[in-house]
């Protein structure tokens, strides 16, 4: 304990049989005082609590959830109070913004309960797109609704990045989300694989340069209380991916380098540490080929210390991916721990191998017990735990989080998804529209777009309530002037819901869904929309249509508005569209614009 002088104006608090020091409080002192002072305090037990951020839920009316959870976690007061966690990612989320910045405040005082009040660090997964993955990228709730990264990559407006960081750091903040785990930089140099969505895409120079206009949006120029820190992910890429699967799952654990690219995937990364990124999370995919170990980059130190540590210098967080160390359960299917290249180890060597490589904190886990043994058992020093536990104070500190981590719920409500923030949202969903083809076959290319307005419409994934306020809505397309289907690119069932999340597999469309679009387009002049979260393969499909457009995350109306010429589509490739699956099966998964005799070039995207 650190003896206080009598003449400061600080205070000592007393909790059961041990006094704290509180002049960790004081905003005064500097950053890296005030993390000595806290941390020369802390019992194992409390800086283990440090390490563990977990998945976490609110109830609909905005207070804690106790009981177990959908991943099967206990309640919201024995991860705080019981064990000593604070650091949570939040999932699904009450309807109104002044609900979760409510619940927030709740989660704010039972931490403050704590013996030595540590705040909590509120994350979160992408909140802000038209279309999401339930797990990788939440739903947005009454935030404002934006494209797809991949949409935004599409507009190649470095401005309009940095306009839409800083319209969700706003919002995040204003209901008490400080750390956003994106952007993703991951060069997408596999086309099969399912992770493309809410990346920049396949060129390395278009990522970095969005990708730090992204983090400079968040963040600022400098971390302060008014940033959301960004948790820059996957070092050090995750687009090699072999066959495009996913390492989620152990079919796709491993990441090749058939093509010598491997260097090429860290120059994203290299424009998000001169951005100031606050924090950093490895991939699951373990190395296959080069010269690092064969295993998870989570566990990979030479990888975590060597690269990033050592040659990069950075001295940011390093938060793992989730679930490297204990098996699970999701939707009531066994989910076993992402542990590529270690399976062989427990839980506890598992963790000791983290810790090892250079990490500071593991995603999605919540069992501090066994890093307390690691330390009691002489295992893990526990000046190495101070390594780590330094950094996630000094993020604390710095968010101002020790200060004041209220928020106002009345302002929240006021600031997420007010009109200028939706108007700005729905302006750049229509912007990264990408117009592939406009022809009419039979006239020999003479363009389609714009639609007049009041054409007879057939319409296929459209609502008729939206389609009507841009023509007469008809039955079928013998009575239709025009027809507009909105479709997805393909992907493969696989066995699980889970699974079925990351839409990887083939991207040609099945015999059966070319028919039924040809079909259509040989009885009226047809206007595809597709949603390319993967680079579809469309050649069967140019054959036969008036017109093609791409999104990247649009709603019917955005989508609408251009085909009418309401509104001007700027958007353009951010990735090569392949010609054939062969042409994708013979592609190196690490170089970029490797498919022979691409149907559409990265950058293609015609003006109306």
């Amino acid at each position: 304990m650190t003896e206080l002088d009598e003449t400061t104006t600080t205070t000592t608090t007393t909790t059961t049989d041990t006094a704290v020091d509180t002049r960790y409080r004081d905003a005064s002192l500097p950053v890296h005082e005030r993390v000595e002072i806290l941390l020369e305090q802390m019992t194992l037990e409390e800086k283990a609590g440090l390490f563990f951020q977990t998945m976490i839920v609110m109830n609909d009316d905005g207070t804690l959830a106790e009981g177990v959870n959908a991943f099967g976690l206990p309640g919201t007061r024995d991860l705080v109070a019981g064990r000593l966690m604070n650091h949570f990612n939040i999932l699904a989320a009450a309807s109104k913004p002044e609900l979760i910045a409510e619940w927030q405040n709740r989660l704010q005082e039972l931490a403050a309960s704590t013996r030595l009040g540590i705040p909590v660090t509120i994350s979160t997964d992408p909140r802000h797109s038209y279309s999401d993955n339930p797990l990788a990228g939440l739903t947005t709730g009454a935030f404002s609704v934006w494209p797809e990264t991949l949409g935004l990559a599409a507009t190649r407006d470095e401005a309009l990045v940095e306009r839409f960081g800083d319209i969700a750091r706003q919002e995040y903040t204003a209901v008490g989300i400080r750390v956003a785990l994106h952007p993703q930089v991951d060069l997408t140099t596999e086309p099969r694989w399912s992770r493309q969505l809410a990346t920049f895409g396949e060129d390395a120079e278009l990522t970095a340069r969005l990708g730090a206009a992204y983090i400079r949006g968040f963040q600022g120029t400098q971390l302060g209380p008014e940033s959301v820190a960004t948790m820059t992910k996957h070092f050090p890429g995750g687009g090699p991916q072999k066959d495009g699967e996913d390492p989620h799952f152990d079919y796709g654990r491993e990441q090749v380098y058939p093509g010598g690219e491997f260097e090429l995937h860290l120059k994203p990364f290299e424009a998000a540490f001169d951005a100031g990124t606050s924090q950093i999370m490895p991939y699951y995919g373990m190395p296959v080929g080069t010269e690092h170990e064969e295993v998870g980059f989570g566990f990979n130190r030479s990888i975590i210390t060597g690269l990033l540590r050592e040659r990069y210098g950075f001295d940011g967080i390093v938060c793992t991916d989730w679930g490297l160390i204990t098996d699970g359960e999701i939707f009531g299917q066994p989910f076993p721990a992402r542990a590529w290249g270690v399976e062989h180890l427990s839980p506890r060597e598992r963790m000791k191998k983290v810790l090892d490589a250079g990490a500071d904190q593991f995603g999605g886990e919540a069992c501090p017990e066994l890093l307390v043994d690691l330390v009691r058992s002489g295992e893990v020093a526990q000046a190495r735990l101070d390594v780590s536990v330094r950094r996630l104070l000094r993020e604390k500190f710095v968010l101002g989080l020790f200060d004041d981590p209220y928020v106002d719920p009345v302002r929240a409500s006021a600031v997420v998804g007010n009109a200028e923030f939706r108007a700005a949202g729905e302006a750049a969903q229509r912007a990264s529209v990408t117009v592939l083809t406009n022809k009419l076959p039979a006239t020999g290319g003479t363009p389609i777009l714009p639609l007049a307005d009041g054409a007879k419409l057939y319409i296929e994934g459209i609502a008729p309530e939206i389609a009507s306020a841009y023509g007469t809505v008809v039955d079928v397309p013998a009575d239709a002037d025009v027809a507009i289907v909105r479709i997805h690119a393909p992907y493969e069932e696989r066995a699980t819901v889970f699974e079925n999340f990351f839409h990887a597999g083939s991207l040609a469309f099945s015999d059966d869904q070319v028919e039924h679009i040809g079909g259509i387009a040989a009885q009226v002049p047809t206007v595809v929309d597709v949603f390319l979260d993967r680079p579809a393969i469309l050649a069967p499909i140019v054959e036969t249509t008036a017109a093609i457009v791409a999104n990247y995350g649009a709603a019917p109306e955005a989508i609408l508005d251009v085909l009418f010429g309401r509104a001007t589509p700027r958007g353009r490739l951010p990735f090569d569209l392949p010609s054939s699956m062969a042409a994708v099966e013979a592609s190196r998964p690490d170089v970029p614009f490797d498919t022979a005799d691409p149907l559409f070039r990265f950058g293609h995207g015609l003006v109306l």
